[in-house]
């Protein structure tokens, strides 16, 4: 057996900007869920940050638009920015296989 055999997959950190309570962002939280629950095999970090409650930390992390998914870990950062509506890209994102 190989050393690399018993090494965990390195989770996917993802931060979820939202602004409160609002449609856009709600419907991002549940989209995202959604899918994270579907693939039950993702090893993922996920921190909801409402940029409401901490602007700070939106704007240290360049935040203009919410909701914004940033993915930070691994492969470097990428963003989506939206209700997370689209599964394809957001599936994309997190380096899951659609089943199309």
């Amino acid at each position: 057996m190989s050393p690399r055999a018993n090494v965990k997959a390195e989770a996917v950190r993802i931060r979820l900007f939202i602004a409160g309570e609002s449609p856009n962002s709600v419907a991002a939280q549940r989209n995202l869920q959604s899918l994270l629950k579907a693939n039950p095999s993702l090893s993922a970090e996920l921190e909801v940050v409402d940029v409401l409650k901490d602007p700070e930390l939106g704007l240290r992390a360049n935040v203009l638009v919410t909701p914004m998914l940033v993915k930070s870990v691994p492969r470097g950062e990428r963003r989506i920015i939206g209700n997370l509506n689209d599964t394809g890209a957001l599936m994309s994102l997190l380096g899951l296989k659609s089943e199309r």
